[in-house]
């Protein structure tokens, strides 16, 4: 289930908004400032955000600026909703990394619309990424973010935290570690994997509690 997240200081409009989301088998949440929006979005991430421009406080175009310029909030479609139909206020804000931009009033069924082809375009352009508590792999790139910053890990480190992390609970051996990572089988070896364990942990910091071992076995991410 796709989340949205509503950003709109006038209550009646978001609040439709939102119905009409939930009848189409979205989740919402629902802000009805920026400062607001921000707070949500420490604790979850949506999967697209409707934005108003002319919000009270920190206006639309400000938190757009800092939403594209922060790791973790950057990959998120956004898309316009506002009453200002000036060419030059769209392309701005269509510049500034907006996907879409609606002017007031619109159609609800057309903006449901612009949601599912957003959303159906980031599952496909990200579907290369594992995203585990906090931690975002990016297959394609060969990055690692730790809650939006980048931690340089190398190859063999990023591998091994991949298969941790797209199978999480599952435990596996030493000698498989081997053999998925590092094309070979040998318990001569084993002492690799603990030494590429040792170092990620360090490298996860506070998230170094994710990779468990299980005795006499071998490493689970959990």
């Amino acid at each position: 289930m796709a989340t949205i997240l509503i950003v709109e200081d006038e209550n009646s409009l978001r609040e439709l908004i939102a119905f009409n989301l939930q009848s189409e088998g979205f989740k919402t949440v629902e802000a009805s400032d920026a400062n607001e929006a921000l707070m949500f979005l420490e604790e979850i991430e949506p999967d697209l955000i409707l934005l108003d421009i002319m919000l009270p406080g920190l206006k639309g175009t400000q938190l757009l600026n800092i939403l594209k310029s922060t790791p973790k909030t950057a990959s998120i479609p956004i898309i316009i909703i506002s009453a200002r139909d000036e060419e030059d206020m769209i392309v701005k804000h269509l510049e500034l990394g907006a996907k879409d931009y609606l002017t007031k009033p619109f159609s609800i069924r057309v903006l449901i619309t612009k949601i599912k082809q957003q959303i159906n375009a980031k599952q496909g352009k990200y579907s290369r990424t594992v995203e585990y508590k906090g931690i975002v792999l990016d297959e394609e790139n060969h990055k690692t973010f730790l809650e939006g910053k980048e931690l340089i890990l190398t190859h063999k480190e990023f591998e091994l935290l991949k298969l941790l992390l797209k199978h999480p609970g599952r435990v596996y051996t030493r000698n498989q570690l081997l053999s998925n990572i590092w094309g070979y089988d040998s318990d001569v070896y084993t002492r690799t994997v603990d030494a590429h364990i040792s170092s990620l942990r360090k490298k996860l910091g506070e998230k170094s509690s994710l990779i468990k071992t299980v005795p006499k076995i071998g490493y689970k991410a959990e």
